[in-house]
């Protein structure tokens, strides 16, 4: 039996929340996020994105190609209501739903409950149904695995729908621009041109050896989306690997002691929601963007769980501290927890560890 993946991807997703909240918004350029000379845009509308604005950009440069650009605080509260709301439209066809954001999902439709023979009829209506229920657009993308799908959504935004076949899927590959390729980002990419790899049908001419000799491990994964192979499957219990938190600064942090009171802050957010959800970390890393954009980051792991927001504060700052970036200036930190204990749920890891 042919696989039939299905990747739908919202269209400008908080964006067009906004709009459709807004009334006074609709049709005009709106970017989500702070509009302040620090903020960065979490997302841009289609109207914003025809002037270059686009998500992770500064809010100072989206202004500037922008003058018309209208900054919007997010609210991510509404926009997981509306993610839930479609994402009970996926669970209508199958269970095998794969969530990799709020806007964005992967769903098998293989064999489906309202067993509908045609992965591209599913599709048309959950985007019907998504615009009846929500008054949102979302684009889908269908083909025989995970890569070609999502590569699928991405050729006809907003609000379309592009088919990958099974007998198609290897030519189609061979023409797309290596960029294209979800997966590969611009580093990456750029990486390969200098190579001579420009699209699909100059990575295929490489071996699985040399691209694993010069792309490490991901090497193997880039030698078969270059046949259009993915043996990924759908995996509706999708385990979160971190959680992580950051700030960018209104004005760049010179001083220790503003830092590691900027670390606890970010820390707080990171350990409520461990707290919450009763998962713990052993590894610790700090991220630190320099004002002139360098970033590095530094981490930790201990042989036990980290439980208490003190051991928290106290490794971040302990990393923080073998930096030295007193009176360079830094414009953001971050702290992240990883090695998280999905598969142990006593928190009290350190009582765990044994001498033998």
């Amino acid at each position: 039996m042919v696989t039939k993946i299905i990747h739908i991807d919202m269209d400008a997703f908080y964006a067009s929340v906004e709009q459709r909240d807004n009334p006074e918004l609709r049709g005009k350029p709106v970017a989500v996020g702070g509009s302040s000379k620090r903020g960065v845009v979490a997302a841009a509308s289609y109207e914003a994105r025809r002037f270059g604005v686009h998500s992770a950009m500064p809010s100072a440069i989206a202004a500037r190609k922008c003058p018309d650009l209208i900054f919007v605080k997010p609210r991510f509260d509404q926009y997981k209501k509306v993610s839930l709301e479609i994402r009970d439209i996926f669970h209508e066809y199958t269970d095998l739903v794969e969530p990799l954001s709020l806007d964005e999902a992967y769903l098998d439709v293989t064999s489906n409950k309202k067993e509908i023979p045609s992965a591209t009829i599913i599709a048309r209506e959950i985007k019907s149904k998504i615009k009846n229920k929500t008054g949102l657009t979302a684009s889908a993308g269908i083909s025989i695995n995970k890569f070609l799908a999502k590569t699928a959504s991405d050729l006809d935004k907003p609000d379309g729908l592009s088919v990958i076949l099974p007998h198609e899927a290897e030519k189609f590959v061979e023409k797309l621009p290596i960029h294209k390729f979800h997966g590969i980002g611009k580093v990456t990419a750029k990486k390969m041109n200098g190579y001579g790899i420009y699209n699909g049908a100059d990575l295929k001419k490489w071996s699985v050896l040399d691209l694993v000799k010069r792309f490490g491990k991901m090497g193997e994964y880039y030698h078969k989306i270059a046949f259009g192979q993915d043996d990924r499957q759908v995996n509706p219990n999708r385990i979160r690997k971190s959680i992580s938190s950051e700030d960018t600064f209104e004005e760049d942090l010179t001083n220790m002691n503003e830092m590691e009171e900027a670390i606890r802050e970010i820390a707080k957010n990171v350990y409520q929601w461990m707290e919450k959800n009763q998962i713990f970390g052993k590894t610790l890393t700090v991220k630190i963007k320099f004002a002139d954009f360098k970033q590095i980051t530094r981490s930790k792991t201990l042989p036990y769980l980290i439980t208490d927001f003190t051991s928290m504060t106290e490794i971040a700052n302990e990393l923080l501290a073998t930096v030295n970036i007193e009176n360079i200036g830094v414009r953001l930190l971050g702290v992240a927890l990883s090695n998280l204990n999905h598969d142990n749920k006593n928190p009290d890891g350190h009582q765990l560890t044994l001498d033998f």
